[in-house]
């Protein structure tokens, strides 16, 4: 009777385990369709004059500064065909207050290349830089090898702390097509109802099993 009894309780606590990473993937599945649902509506919107204190997500901006075109960060990323390059990162200081601006993605043999900024005024759209990624190697600050934008190593590195969003440009001067600007929109990944019926379907089959085998053993 016992083992009866702690064989239920083992079954419970899986069927507990994947009902709730159903609802996880439900909570996820809100957050990602509020995600494009704010991206879509910051998009269709005109462009603003930058104003550090009123910054939003995904908001469409023009704005102009004081561009760093000597100390780069070289941020590794695919291009929209899966190459391997970099990300050109450059400061910019936009009335008194730091920021970084993504020039655009170059492949990995322009490395080192000048793609300098000297146009007055720029178009762009802001978006806050990503959660911390555990599962990216670690920047190689002395070989300007980047895999994220860590505000530690950015400290190190620059000297400097920045606002916590990043200026993708839209538009700038271009060297043999390059830098590649990175395009911003809501066509983003979202299989969390997939997962989650996955989830709930794991636990209904778990609990039709143990049915059975309650009916045909008690």
């Amino acid at each position: 009777m016992r083992y009866k009894f702690l064989f239920t309780i083992f079954v419970s606590f899986f069927i507990a385990i994947f009902l709730a990473l159903g609802f996880w993937q439900l909570y996820r599945l809100n957050w990602k369709n509020s995600l494009i649902e704010e991206i879509n509506s910051s998009l269709m919107n005109d462009p603003v004059k930058f104003e550090a204190q009123k910054i939003k997500n995904f908001q469409k901006i023009e704005f102009k500064g004081k561009i760093d075109n000597e100390n780069l960060i070289y941020l590794y990323g695919l291009s929209d065909n899966g190459e391997p390059g970099f990300n050109i990162i450059k400061e910019i200081d936009i009335k008194g207050e730091n920021f970084l601006i993504n020039q655009g993605w170059i492949p990995r043999d322009l490395k080192g290349e000048s793609f300098d900024l000297k146009q007055s005024e720029y178009f762009g759209i802001t978006k806050l830089k990503s959660k911390k990624n555990y599962f990216k190697p670690n920047n190689d600050l002395s070989k300007n090898y980047w895999f994220k934008l860590d505000d530690i190593d950015l400290k190190k590195h620059t000297g400097k702390t920045f606002s916590p969003f990043i200026i993708f440009i839209q538009n700038g001067e271009q060297k043999n097509s390059f830098p590649i600007p990175k395009k911003i929109s809501s066509d983003l990944p979202n299989n969390h109802l997939k997962y989650s019926l996955t989830w709930f379907s794991i636990a209904i089959s778990i609990l039709l099993i143990y049915l059975y085998f309650r009916k045909k053993n008690y």
